[in-house]
């Protein structure tokens, strides 16, 4: 079946040091590196590696970080037909990467603020088994889309990051909700991630909460279902982590497999990828998961 991905896609600058910069210092970096990234075109591209059927929805300036984003989906088999090229500059993220391993990132939206929702958009959202969104593109644009595809029976997967109050909507539109721990605190205004995720299971419907080297926790009807156990690697760079759970799953689901196998397959590729540097380029492909797996 094939998924669409409505979503940013960004060019990363990404400066590795030793720890985080106090205000005020200036600090000697050790690396830095460019590469594709925005969550959309990273859960597009952990769809497809994963083994998904996948069409991005987003849109590039007309530059040269733009023309390597589209080169970039191509290469990994997405479909691009609706990649829009805008007047804007294409997005940028400037991540900062410390030596333990966790990052910091700051996000200049750029073309990913175009709000054009079309038929082409519609007819590939109806056609497709799920939707999967994220909140780099504008809030109205994705109620529209998450809306059209309820409608036509489309699952909607919702990763609600950059993480924001007024979400009621979206939220209430999610059949599969994923966010991080502090993003379930902060939605549901719960103290801890368990109380978050039954908060949320009730307004919608299947909540995965990720708990980093905890695994993740999910929630149906106001209730606790399911606990994901973690798998232990020594992390190298964290950035995209959340995506490629995200992409694996729904890769996974889009195949018919069934959620305790498509949750594990997403912990696995999670783990995989941040043993490696990088967003989009650390993702783990459906060869290497299925590896881990039997091996398990």
């Amino acid at each position: 079946m094939s998924i669409a991905v409505v979503g940013s896609a960004n060019m990363d600058l990404v400066v590795r040091q030793p720890r985080p910069v106090r205000p005020g210092e200036t600090m000697s970096g050790t690396d830095f590196s460019t590469g594709a990234g925005g969550k959309g075109l990273n859960q597009a591209v952990a769809c497809a590696r994963a083994g998904g059927r996948v069409q991005f929805i987003g849109a590039v300036g007309a530059d040269d970080f733009g023309a390597r984003l589209e080169a970039t989906l191509r290469a990994e088999g997405v479909d691009v037909s609706l990649l829009r090229c805008v007047a804007a500059p294409t997005g940028i993220a400037a991540i900062t990467v410390t030596d333990d391993g966790e990052n910091s990132i700051v996000v200049v939206p750029g073309a990913n603020a175009d709000a054009e929702f079309s038929d082409a958009d519609l007819a590939a959202i109806r056609s497709a088994s799920h939707l999967v969104v994220q909140l780099e593109r504008p809030v109205d644009l994705l109620v529209q889309t998450m809306r059209a595809a309820r409608e036509a029976g489309t699952t909607t997967v919702l990763t609600p990051a950059p993480v924001r109050t007024d979400l009621d909507d979206l939220v209430a539109l999610s059949d599969v909700l994923v966010p991080n721990e502090g993003e379930a605190m902060q939605l549901s205004g719960a103290p801890d991630a368990e109380q978050a995720a039954i908060a949320l299971s009730g307004l919608a419907g299947t909540v995965v909460v990720t708990l980093g080297a905890r695994g993740a926790l999910v929630a149906r009807g106001g209730a606790i279902v399911a606990r994901v156990a973690p798998r232990f690697v020594q992390p190298v760079d964290t950035t995209a982590a959340g995506d490629t759970f995200v992409g694996v799953m729904v890769a996974w689901l889009a195949a018919g497999e069934p959620w305790e196998a498509a949750l594990e397959a997403a912990t696995v590729a999670a783990s995989l990828a941040v043993t490696r540097r990088g967003a989009a380029e650390s993702m783990p492909r459906h060869d290497d998961i299925v590896h881990v797996l039997r091996q398990a």
